[in-house]
């Protein structure tokens, strides 16, 4: 199980998940572990819930480190799409900031060129305005150029240990995580989270850009385990109702 310290957890909460009441009540944590800890027993998507990812992001202090898996979080990218990105890629400026991905696992297309009808890029928005305003910073202050490479590491080893780094130092503040924290994990912790906000699974797919629907499916699995919460299913009747007519 996760090991927070209580201050940790509750901070967390509210930095990760919004500060409005109505947020807050659609996001009921306890539940939410307790569901992923049952998912976590079947062979289904490992992934953090938002207040983890927040205080992941703690205990990474490198700001070019941080905004990598705060990308990672915040488009679903995955690893060598992220590597790929340049200051072009992200347009932040106007009401409706988003990211373009280059879509770069296309193994079940072989070899040659892109048919007409295959998208190479996808779009990506970023609902979040502090994200968008750290990705502003960051590429002020580093000075990135529109075709420069946010990340110029030689392999996605790098990343690997800079994740490494932070479990070090967040463990010794005491602080776990239950489920193994990889830069694919981000991934799949975008696509929950949009699940868990009602986003249509068309546009989840699009997002990450999966190539079959049947894939993005397999995250609401995961909530077919919440069948007595969901639908108030019970297999017991109380005394008063254990009458047998006559």
């Amino acid at each position: 199980m996760n090991t927070f310290p209580l201050q940790i957890s509750q901070n967390s909460r509210s930095d990760a998940i919004g500060t409005g009441r109505e947020t807050y009540a659609y996001f009921d944590y306890a539940d939410a572990l307790a569901l992923r800890e049952m998912a976590s027993q079947a062979d289904l998507p490992k992934y953090l819930l938002a207040p983890e990812v927040s205080v992941f992001l703690r205990y990474v202090p490198d700001l070019r480190q941080q905004v990598l898996f705060d990308t990672l979080w915040n488009t679903g990218a995955r690893i060598n799409e992220a590597l790929a990105l340049t200051g072009a890629s992200f347009q932040l400026d106007g009401s409706r900031p988003f990211v373009r991905l280059k879509t770069l696992k296309q193994r079940q297309r072989g070899r040659g060129r892109p048919g007409k009808d295959e998208e190479v890029f996808r779009i990506v928005p970023l609902t979040d305005p502090q994200y968008v305003r750290k990705v502003r910073e960051f590429l002020t202050t580093l000075r990135i150029g529109k075709q420069q490479l946010l990340w110029p590491v030689q392999s996605d080893n790098t990343p690997r240990n800079w994740i490494r780094k932070a479990l070090d130092l967040a463990k010794s503040d005491s602080v776990t995580f239950s489920i193994p924290v990889t830069c694919h994990t981000f991934r799949h912790s975008f696509c929950m989270h949009l699940i868990q906000h009602g986003v249509p699974l068309k546009v989840v797919q699009a997002y990450a850009g999966h190539s079959r629907l049947e894939t993005t499916e397999t995250y609401t699995r995961v909530f077919a385990l919440d069948v007595g919460r969901q639908y108030g299913v019970r297999f017991s009747l109380p005394d008063s109702h254990l009458t047998l007519p006559e």
